[in-house]
């Protein structure tokens, strides 16, 4: 049995490796914030947002699946989870009940895993119920495939079988087994043998009888019973293993339906977040990544949002046919806040949930990058602008074509002719190499000599700065200036004074 809750064709792999620029897209973008908005406490479903997110997705079907998906459980949350708790209570009861895996004898296995079969087909049977009750009211693809799927594995016919099963390997009538004399008179060929169904009529089991032997072992003899022990043993181990399996079968169906799931029951935390914070959500418009798209209205930062518990200013973009986007403008105005909601609305639409705008549409990027000014600390082994370089140079060697890189305040630890020349060739590389570019910056040289030669390719937003010095926090298109306002910040922190 397969989920296909993430992936239209394959299972989710839960110890894939993260990609190579996790922690730094972690650390710039805030994804903590939101990793711990999905998980609210809880561990796996923090480890499940973290996994989804970073593995962005290159397909817009693919996306456009998953989508379907969430959308089903956005309209059904109370049905979604309690579908999950069911992989969770298989879980914790396996582990208080399931003793004989830590067992050696092939009896201990056996009595074991009838135990843990017979407790996972009363979890099953609830999510048949589930399926029966509910497949009508889903729309999506994945939600409707995954419910035709338990309804026709998980027939009646089938509970039937199993349960008799497993009645039969109680064996509460003894064990019937056979055996043959192999060379030097040792037992070989032990085999198991089905029990009769129903007893036979009194008279043909008292004038019917086949000759037979038999013999009772004495209450005391130790060595006797370990002697029948063993050859029992011989008898089930083919058994034990056949019905382990099976047991370990259905629990790595339900592990693998917590683990597919716990991304989707995240996702119904962070609506729920979002929805408190008063702020919009929005299912955006993927498009291929060869197309140069990014048109959003009412676009936030949520990590700010749930870091605040408030609601924060959105902005309105119209990049659409641009390779480059360059932002300049007043100090404390926003513009690193735009920029990690552009590069968070990427991720997050390329894992398939919603975004926090109020309308979205992107083209996909095949790798997201960031390179952000970091704080000079004990552990650099080189200068700042060093350091900045050696990880523009790291990011090199994974860039691929329509990737996207977002630069803020980088190249800033050198002086302004430096720095601006060393950003301008790098750009220039990243979009002769079909790298689409997000840049925050203060380098007037930089952002001018573009917009002076730009032909319509790159678009230039300004944090927006009040005549009274105020910062609204929106981005607008504006040529650069070459003032970041930074007599304001002066004004108002020695205005006392």
């Amino acid at each position: 049995m397969n989920v296909f809750l993430l992936f239209p064709n394959r299972d989710a792999d839960p110890k894939a490796p993260l990609p190579w620029q996790a922690e730094a897209l972690e650390q710039d973008l805030g994804l903590p914030q939101v990793y711990e908005a999905m998980a609210q406490g809880d561990k796996f479903l923090h480890a499940a947002a973290r996994r989804v997110l970073l593995d962005s997705l290159e397909d817009v079907d693919l996306i456009r699946y998953r989508q379907a998906v969430l959308q089903d459980c956005l309209a059904h949350p109370d049905v979604v989870r309690e579908i999950y708790r069911i992989p969770i209570e298989a879980q914790e009861k396996k582990r208080e009940q399931w003793l004989g895996i830590f067992s050696r004898s092939p009896q201990g296995i056996l009595s074991s895993a009838v135990d843990l079969l017979a407790m996972f087909v009363g979890l099953l049977r609830r999510l048949k119920g589930i399926a029966d009750a509910q497949a009508g009211a889903f729309a999506s693809e994945g939600f409707r495939r995954f419910f035709a799927m338990l309804q026709a594995e998980l027939d009646e016919a089938y509970f039937e079988e199993v349960e008799t099963h497993l009645r039969t390997l109680k064996f509460r009538q003894g064990v019937l087994l056979s055996a043959e004399l192999g060379p030097g008179n040792e037992g070989t060929r032990y085999t198991l043998r089905k029990p009769r169904r129903t007893p036979r009529p009194i008279l043909k089991q008292i004038f019917g009888r086949t000759p037979s032997c038999g013999f009772t072992i004495p209450p005391r003899d130790t060595y006797g019973s370990k002697a029948l022990g063993e050859i029992k043993d011989r008898g089930l181990n083919e058994v034990a293993n056949a019905v382990a399996q099976a047991a370990d079968h259905i629990d790595g169906f339900l592990k693998l339906l917590q683990a597919e799931l716990a991304f989707y029951v995240g996702a119904l935390n962070l609506a729920e977040r979002i929805a408190a914070l008063g702020m919009p959500l929005a299912f955006p418009d993927p498009a291929p990544a060869e197309t140069r798209r990014f048109t959003a209205s009412g676009l936030y930062d949520l990590g700010l949002a749930l870091a605040k518990n408030a609601a924060v200013v959105g902005n309105d973009i119209q990049a659409n046919a641009k390779n480059l986007v360059i932002i300049t403008g007043a100090n404390q105005g926003g513009k690193t806040t735009f920029l990690r909601s552009a590069g968070l609305a990427q991720l997050m639409m390329q894992a398939g949930l919603f975004v926090p705008a109020q309308a979205l549409e992107a083209n996909l990027a095949r790798g997201v990058f960031t390179h952000f000014k970091r704080e000079e600390d004990a552990e650099m082994e080189s200068g700042k602008f060093d350091e900045e370089l050696g990880r523009m140079d790291a990011i090199a060697d994974y860039l691929r074509a329509h990737s996207l890189v977002l630069f803020n305040e980088s190249f800033a630890a050198t002086n302004e002719r430096e720095g601006s020349e060393i950003a301008r060739q790098i750009v220039d590389a990243l979009l002769e190499g079909r790298v689409k570019v997000f840049f925050v910056t203060h380098f007037y040289t930089f952002a001018h000599s573009y917009y002076a030669a730009s032909q319509g390719e790159a678009l230039f937003l300004r944090a927006e700065r009040l005549p009274d010095g105020r910062r609204t926090f929106k981005m607008i298109p504006a040529e650069p200036l070459q003032t970041s306002f930074g007599e304001d910040l002066y004004r108002q922190i020695f205005k006392a004074g």
